[in-house]
């Protein structure tokens, strides 16, 4: 197979991908040594961010403020929390100290503030749902090896459905609740297996847990979830439950109107919309974008000359060469309501308002991807239009820079790029150190570093990956990291770093040329394209 992207090795390392792909990327991480190096550095940094966080240091008085907030907390007074489940470190540190240390004061904190998802813990769409009264409460647990795994409350509708969990040993306290080895599908009243997607999970570091995930070609009204646990903490067991989905009241007030007659192409890029369903929790939308044909042929064609030049591994490591697309949804008086993938004022970077969750799944053709991307519930009298307004490529580059470090030190290379402004400001050779336990070093390994800082205006492209080749001709994958700060520099440009890793190199080459292989456009239509949902 193809080297993943970091994206897929990230959910490896934390053990969200089905069983199948999970052996077909260990197989491959066993055979190569960067895949191998860069799940090992997620591995570590999840472990140092666990480390660190595991015992927060609070005020002497933490819980009497706590507890003396309660009164006003159910007034309706409450302070806006992250979502629970956004994926990366920094979130995971937000989840643990907003809400893990509070919920960890008394047993039944949830309890007290009217369970989890009718507070701001959880997404908007949830706590709609919840407040319109389809969350229900289950209490179902199933105990093993001493500890206790219970959920708690469901919400269920036809876009998706979220569970919440606690984890409690035998105190009754509660433990760490994450789960790593597990298997959830659906069946129905026949016995028929029911597979679910779009599997994702957010918890405190140890108290309560959401899973949330959706079930696919299925109109059922009624199924049953199992759900099949053996590795629960990093403790070996059989945990297994069944928990009964009702979605008869939901689906009353669940909507579904079919698209397969629009379609549009621009630049390059078709889109074809599938499907709006509007259900308690969700806004869905789903549809499909892909390369034209003569696009496509032109990529591929570009495509093998990168494999050709830098080998196929590399060429097809983080370039995730793809298809998406900008856009808006505004209600009958045409103002904007949600953004996807948009530049908005002040910001340099695409973003989106009002999404929940986004999810891209590449299909057989080259560059074709399917995306469901979820919503916050509209207004029960809201009329919606889809606007695009722009279309978005990752596509091969050739651009590249020389550099002679020695010389780099006393004039740093500038350049410019498709709207980006740079400067290369360091090549220095580093010691990275693996951790464990205690943050003692055991493992001193060699990498390069390199920093690029300057300004890009606000819709230019956007840099994929690099490759670095020597002086002597050869070829070294690099890992990127980096971004674009909403503020500006004194050209009136938004800020951005670029930094570059190297590893397999023993010292800074006299000379070498990186090479930029992939980049991400975006195209503005000229004209709008617009769509009713409804």
């Amino acid at each position: 197979m193809n080297c993943p992207v970091i994206d897929k090795l990230s959910q490896y390392v934390d053990n969200l991908l089905e069983e199948e792909e999970m052996k077909e990327i260990e197989v491959h991480v066993e055979k190569c040594k960067d895949c191998a190096t860069v799940v090992e550095a997620l591995e570590q940094e999840s472990l140092f961010l666990q480390e660190t966080l595991k015992n927060p240091t609070l005020p002497d008085n933490f819980e009497a403020l706590v507890l003396g907030q309660l009164e006003p907390y159910e007034q309706g007074q409450k302070q806006k929390r992250g979502r629970l489940w956004k994926r990366g470190l920094i979130a995971a540190a937000t989840i643990f100290l907003a809400f893990g240390v509070t919920t960890k004061l008394h047993p039944s904190f949830a309890e007290w503030v009217g369970g989890l998802f009718s507070t701001e813990q959880v997404d908007e769409g949830l706590r709609m749902a919840s407040d319109a009264g389809f969350a229900k409460r289950v209490n179902a647990e199933v105990t093993d090896q001493g500890l206790t795994f219970k959920v708690e409350d469901v919400v269920a509708d036809a876009s998706r459905i979220a569970l919440s969990y606690q984890v409690l040993n035998e105190d009754g306290k509660f433990h760490d609740p994450d789960f790593t080895e597990y298997e959830i599908y659906g069946l129905d009243q026949n016995g028929k297996r029911l597979e679910v997607q779009n599997v994702s999970w957010g918890y405190s570091e140890d108290d309560y847990g959401i899973m949330d995930f959706s079930l696919r070609n299925t109109d059922l009204e009624q199924f049953t979830l199992k759900l099949q646990i053996t590795d629960l903490s990093g403790i070996k067991g059989n945990w297994e439950l069944e928990i009964p989905i009702d979605l008869r009241e939901s689906l009353k007030f669940t909507e579904k109107l079919a698209l397969h007659d629009f379609a549009t192409s621009s630049d390059g890029v078709e889109l074809k919309l599938k499907e709006v369903r509007l259900a308690p929790s969700t806004n869905e939308i789903v549809y499909e974008t892909a390369f034209t044909d003569d696009e496509r042929n032109r990529i591929e064609t570009e495509v093998q000359k990168l494999e050709s030049r830098f080998g196929k591994d590399i060429a097809h490591t983080f370039t995730n060469f793809g298809t998406a697309i900008q856009y808006h949804l505004e209600d009958q008086k045409e103002n904007p309501v949600y953004y996807q993938n948009s530049f908005l004022d002040g910001q340099g970077h695409p973003n989106s308002v009002g999404l929940i969750q986004g999810i891209g799944e590449s299909l057989s053709q080259f560059g074709s991807v399917a995306w469901n991307e979820y919503f916050v519930p509209k207004k029960s009298d809201q009329e919606m239009t889809f606007v695009l307004d722009g279309v978005i490529k990752t596509v091969p580059a050739d651009f590249s820079i020389t550099v002679k470090p020695m010389e780099q030190k006393q004039n740093p290379i500038s350049f410019e790029y498709e709207g980006n402004y740079m400067v290369l400001k360091k090549v220095k050779m580093e010691n990275e150190y693996s951790l464990q336990k205690l943050i003692i070093p055991f493992k001193k390994e060699k990498k390069l570093k390199i920093e690029m800082e300057g300004g890009r205006e606000a819709t230019a492209t956007e840099f994929g990956q690099w490759v670095l080749v020597d002086q002597n001709g050869k070829v070294y994958q690099t890992y990127g990291s980096g971004g674009v700060s909403d503020e500006k520099d004194e050209n009136g440009r938004y800020k951005t770093t670029v930094e570059l890793t190297i590893y397999n190199l023993e010292e800074v080459p006299e000379e070498f040329t990186l090479h930029l292989i992939s980049v991400t456009r975006f195209h503005k239509l000229d004209e709008k394209w617009k769509v009713p949902l409804y």
